[in-house]
């Protein structure tokens, strides 16, 4: 499974998505990061072009429920199913908001990264591509 993990926005801040993506890969999936300050755009091209069968949004900014809504909006205008998942500095109170957004699954400010992979490995079971 190829998970492609993106920081959009202007967030600068990337260790966290690095650690992520360093135990995903431990994990055994295939991973591509996108880099610093993508735009959503940028980043469901990506995706397709990668081929992805998930997609991870790191954001620390607080900018989630505009970059969420965005993300929803550039999926069904692209026609892409990939199922997405977002993360970073997430209030708990905003996760439930997310979700009803698109984001398959919101992990709220202090989730583990081992919840986080567990979560993909079932997802991974139950992709939808």
């Amino acid at each position: 499974m190829k998970i492609l993990l993106a920081k959009p926005g202007l967030d600068g801040h990337d260790v966290g998505v690095k650690v992520l993506a360093h135990a995903l890969k431990e994990a055994g999936f295939a991973v591509v990061y996108t880099g610093l300050r993508k735009s959503i755009e940028d980043i469901v091209l990506r995706a397709k072009k990668e081929n992805a069968d998930a997609i991870g949004l790191s954001i620390l900014s607080g900018t989630h429920e505009v970059l969420c809504q965005r993300m929803s909006d550039v999926m069904k205008e692209n026609k892409l199913k990939t199922p997405w998942v977002v993360g970073g500095n997430i209030p708990a109170q905003d996760v439930n908001a997310l979700e009803k957004i698109g984001a398959r699954k919101a992990f709220a400010t202090g989730t583990t990264i081992d919840t986080v992979v567990n979560y993909i490995k079932a997802l991974e079971k139950v992709s939808v591509k």
